[in-house]
């Protein structure tokens, strides 16, 4: 009688092990093509400014410094915008921005900001005469 039931065990154990390792696979090969459910992102779009940055995206995975300075992801070579102006940053499904301490300031919607702010899609953020449009897609 213990020798039927540790086999039904045993087989009950293996059966598993097989839907694990069949479910991990799955997973797996929908990873690779691209049958994931594709996440939301921030994207900033620089709409006003230097002609040569009008029409910039770029798609934040981590923060974004803008600045004059050569390092900064978005570059401004203007006199009025600092070496480290600005700098979005993601906090979960929350994008903020925050002054680093600029001469100028930095504005969302027309406001100066003194603090991180929480940015909303279709929110604009001023460096300078700079306008950076901010979108969740």
């Amino acid at each position: 009688m213990i020798d039927i039931v540790l086999l039904v065990a045993r087989l009950l154990f293996v059966a598993l092990l097989y839907l694990f390792l069949f479910a991990i696979m799955k997973t797996g090969i929908g990873l690779v093509r691209g049958q994931r459910r594709k996440e939301r992102t921030w994207k900033l779009s620089v709409e006003r400014g230097p002609k040569e940055l009008r029409g910039v995206s770029i798609v934040v995975h981590g923060p974004v410094i803008v600045g004059r300075n050569p390092g900064a992801d978005i570059v401004i070579g203007a006199a009025y915008v600092s070496g480290r102006h600005a700098r979005f940053t993601l906090m979960g499904q929350n994008l903020f921005v925050e002054d680093l301490g600029s001469t100028n300031g930095t504005a969302v919607n027309g406001q100066l900001i003194t603090a991180p702010t929480a940015l909303k899609s279709n929110d604009v953020v001023n460096v300078g005469d700079v306008a950076i449009r901010v979108r969740y897609v």
